[in-house]
């Protein structure tokens, strides 16, 4: 019998034993769940006591659309709202800028002022949900709208809870929804850590992504290197501006995704807690235990479903959610089958929901804690995980970390050829990708897929036209003025761009004042 390999490149063996661990010793590797060094959960009861969030990734067409989405995920059992903006949204533009054309509501929810904030959630209860953002250049204006939506319904800002990604470094290396230079970028992401300290403190201030990379091509090794490197950075910056550690640390959050790759990707999960955990004490010197804690939201990963067979993309994401829940996740989103083709459909997201439901439910899973804990195999690509991730990150360090290693392009071209390996691996039928490469069908059932109605964009510029007529234009130039000052000084930023914002000044006004002075960025650029 011949070894396999994980996608890390590890070895797996047919057949593992006691020699798998030997010297391995289980108070230094494992401890406690909710313990130090946290490899098997961040709590000590995890499950047992209740599930993990189920959130559904959703946002398109307008607000009412997407306000019209959510209230079906929470009538159908979501205790947690993820929002999907438009790409003229991630990018500070306005629905009625030249460079949006084309693009508005197309693969996420176009949002353009607070009117269109309050229409999102509108009849949701913001102090009941915890919602999380995927917005990271102009995170701080979409936090920012969403308290002035709060406060109008009543709630307190904290009451608020929820997530912003607000991790704009990845956007360097693998997705490339940034706005400013990587230094005014880096200000802008401690400025939120300070605002919500004393302004939103329940909030988790940003999602430490690798999920985006892994989507790229990173493998898992790869993933949590490239993620870990990211989120010390953010560390230091803090750090840096004054901020104590265990002032911010207890709410930084991550995200992660979870593949088919079962067995490695629990692995990972438990080897990242523990990586995470160890920085967090011995470089920072961090003393309270929830500094320690690497506490992420998982996605299924959508670069693994195929428009071929759609619905066999439903088996893939059980596989998926079942890695995220064994590896101790705390939030997850499971994809829905038809996403390879177009935005989900209401049933198909509805079945995406049910997957977890059934796995919280109607599973022996939520019963007992880390169940893979001495696992000789799940142990070893423990391990395994680790040490590889931890080489990397090695190299990231010694090129003088992750903004210098971005520089140096080093990330992104990692991650390109490992996705060019798997592409061939896949292409030369190696990999199986089932009907795609293997078990084809002559032809593929018929689909109807959800389009967005091109007239939305229209239906925007009209609402910002409205919006525009009827504010205190003399208010919303005093609010940029003060913006402007505060980006060109030492100011928190989002004392003044909050006050623009409810003036009813536009995303992408606020974002162009802050383009006046912080500049943007372009990949022929140096750091």
């Amino acid at each position: 019998m011949t070894a396999r390999h994980t996608e890390s490149g590890l070895p797996v063996q047919p057949v593992y034993g006691p020699e798998a661990l030997d010297g391995w010793d289980p108070a230094e590797k494992l401890g406690a769940p909710g313990q130090y060094p946290f490899t098997r959960g961040v709590y000590p009861s995890m499950y047992t006591g209740k599930p993990w969030t189920m959130r559904q990734y959703a946002g398109f067409g307008t607000a009412a659309e997407s306000n019209a989405r959510y209230r079906q995920l929470i009538a159908n059992g979501t205790n947690g709202l993820s929002v999907a903006f438009d790409l003229p949204t991630q990018m500070g533009y306005d629905s009625d800028a030249p460079l949006a054309s084309g693009e508005v509501g197309k693969v996420g929810v176009a949002i353009d002022s607070v009117e269109d904030m309050a229409v999102l959630f509108g009849g949701i209860p913001l102090g009941e949900v915890s919602t999380s953002m995927t917005i990271n250049a102009p995170a701080s204006v979409l936090l920012l709208l969403y308290q002035l939506v709060g406060e109008s319904q009543g709630v307190a800002p904290a009451a608020l809870t929820g997530t912003i990604q607000n991790d704009v470094l990845k956007e360097y290396i693998a997705r490339g929804t940034y706005i400013f230079p990587p230094k005014p970028s880096l200000r802008l992401v401690a400025d939120v850590f300070r605002y919500c300290r004393a302004e939103i403190p329940r909030w988790n201030t940003i999602s430490i992504s690798g999920y985006h990379m892994a989507e790229a091509g990173a493998d898992p090794a790869q993933e949590i290197a490239f993620t870990l490197a990211n989120g010390i950075e953010y560390v230091r910056t803090a750090v840096a501006a004054g901020m104590a550690v265990d002032d911010f640390a207890p709410r930084l959050s991550f995200f992660f995704v979870a593949r088919t790759t079962l067995l490695e990707e629990v692995a990972k999960f438990r080897a990242a807690r523990r990586i995470w955990a160890r920085v967090m004490r011995e470089e920072f010197g961090a003393k309270n235990p929830k500094s320690l804690m690497l506490r992420f939201h998982t996605q299924t990963a959508g670069v693994q479903l195929t428009a071929q067979q759609p619905e066999v993309n439903l088996v893939r994401v059980s596989v998926q959610a079942l890695a995220a829940v064994f590896g101790g996740t705390q939030s997850l989103h499971t994809n829905s089958f038809d996403e390879a083709i177009a935005l989900p459909t209401e049933k198909a997201a509805r079945l995406a929901l049910r997957t977890q439901q059934v796995l919280a439910f109607e599973s022996d899973v939520t019963a007992t804690v880390d169940p893979f804990a001495g696992s000789y195999v799940v142990e070893s690509l423990t391990d395994g995980v680790e040490h590889a991730a931890l080489q990397l990150m090695g190299r990231i360090e010694d090129m003088g970390g992750a903004v210098a290693a971005i520089e140096q392009g080093f990330q992104k071209a990692e991650i390109e050829r490992t996705a060019y390996r798997v592409q061939q691996e896949t292409d030369a039928g190696e990999r199986t990708v089932v009907g795609v490469n293997r078990f084809q069908l002559d032809a593929e059932e018929p689909y109807q897929p959800l389009r967005v109605d091109p007239a939305i964009e229209a239906e925007q510029a009209a609402r910002l036209a409205k919006v525009r007529a009827e504010r205190d234009g003399s208010a919303v130039q005093r609010g940029l003025t003060a913006l402007r000052r505060a980006a060109a000084g030492t100011e928190n930023v989002l004392h003044p761009m909050r006050e623009a914002l409810a003036a009813r000044a536009t995303v992408g006004e606020v974002s162009d004042a802050l383009r006046e002075v912080w500049g943007t960025y372009t990949p022929s650029e140096r750091f």
